[in-house]
């Protein structure tokens, strides 16, 4: 049994990608960065783009930052409701990542009108709204335009004390990584286009990216985690090659302890791999040290595009359960220790 079909447009004819797979390859975006002319960096402006974190964060006084963030893309299911559900949680996400709470969303739509019926249109911003809603935050307003292709995102804002700031730049060497949601997204995704994927695969692809990442305001309670970010575009291994960076050290990752959405590792080896993944080892392979009997698949898997992924936190050892459960308490069964950050050269290895 195929996953859902019987509809008046297959929104995802229209993208040449989906998702945040649809993100500029990570060596293009260092290129283009390295090319921008600085500017003068206010002291209010705790975090910006020196470590590519997941949103600017502005302090306003002693008790306020305000997060900001945007993010928006391509269809990567047909379905117009899940389309702006996914889309909504995906944006949200870097607030949590930063250790905030979500106060408001301004809405970004760009639709090929001449197209898509304006009932379609309506189910994605419907989507939208409804995670919005479960999130507890207004659309307040936002923009729109005629597209060639359906894009539909957030512009998202937060707050939370400066002192409670997790970044992607805080790991510590000793620290445990710890992944809030399994990996698999982008192959099933890549399934989904090629009408490959059942009906169970693509409830659990659903599941996993409409799930809002709320326990990032609670982690950031705990002195003992020291960074946190969520895993997107660049997968698994681009964004953990960003804490390593970020704290000059080295990342290492057992991949036998990296949990997987159901299905996956067979549809990868079926060839269900997006191009997306092959960029992003193109993009910062130079950097990740894989161990003996890694496979291709298993390397597929760690740069696996995801959309509206899971956190990934740096915490000290004695943290782990903590952290755990209050992943446990929010609904992230999956969530697992899948590796740790140790003194070196700032690199992923990646261990069989």
């Amino acid at each position: 049994m195929n996953a859902p079909t019987e509809l008046p447009v297959r929104l995802t004819s229209f993208s040449h990608g989906g998702g945040c797979g649809c993100k500029i390859a990570p060596g293009v975006l260092a290129d283009i960065l390295r090319r921008s002319s600085g500017f003068p960096v206010p002291p209010q402006l705790l975090v910006g783009i020196e470590t590519a974190d997941d949103a600017a964060v502005y302090q306003l006084n002693d008790e306020q930052a305000l997060i900001a963030t945007t993010d928006f893309f391509m269809p990567i299911v047909d379905d117009p409701y899940d389309f702006g559900r996914i889309a909504a949680t995906n944006a949200i996400s870097d607030v949590y990542a930063m250790g905030g709470t979500p106060i408001m969303a301004l809405a970004l739509v760009a639709m090929p009108i001449n197209q898509l019926p304006v009932d379609v249109i309506g189910r994605i911003l419907q989507g939208g709204e409804a995670v919005c809603a479960e999130a507890g935050i207004p659309i307040a307003g936002g923009h729109t335009i005629d597209s060639v292709e359906p894009i539909y995102g957030l512009v998202v804002m937060g707050l939370v004390h400066p002192s409670k700031v997790k970044r992607n730049a805080g790991a510590r060497a000793g620290d445990v990584l710890i992944l809030g949601k399994p990996l698999g997204v982008g192959v099933l995704s890549a399934a989904l286009k090629k009408e490959a994927l059942d009906a169970e695969g693509y409830a659990a692809m659903i599941a996993n990216t409409t799930k809002l990442n709320k326990p990032g305001k609670a982690l950031a309670e705990l002195p003992g985690v020291h960074a946190l970010t969520d895993v997107t575009g660049f997968g698994l291994l681009g964004h953990t090659l960003e804490l390593a960076r970020g704290a000059n050290l080295s990342a290492q990752i057992d991949v036998a302890k990296v949990p997987l959405l159901p299905n996956v590792a067979a549809l990868a080896e079926r060839g269900f791999v997006t191009g997306a993944s092959g960029r992003n080892w193109a993009g910062y392979g130079a950097e990740v040290k894989l161990g003996d009997g890694i496979t291709p698949v298993q390397q597929a898997l760690l740069t696996d595009p995801q959309t509206s992924g899971g956190l990934l936190v740096s915490c000290e050892a004695t943290a782990v359960d903590e952290v755990l459960a209050i992943f446990r308490r929010e609904g992230f069964a999956a969530a697992a220790v899948i590796g740790e950050m140790t003194a070196g050269a700032p690199q992923v290895v990646v261990r069989a």
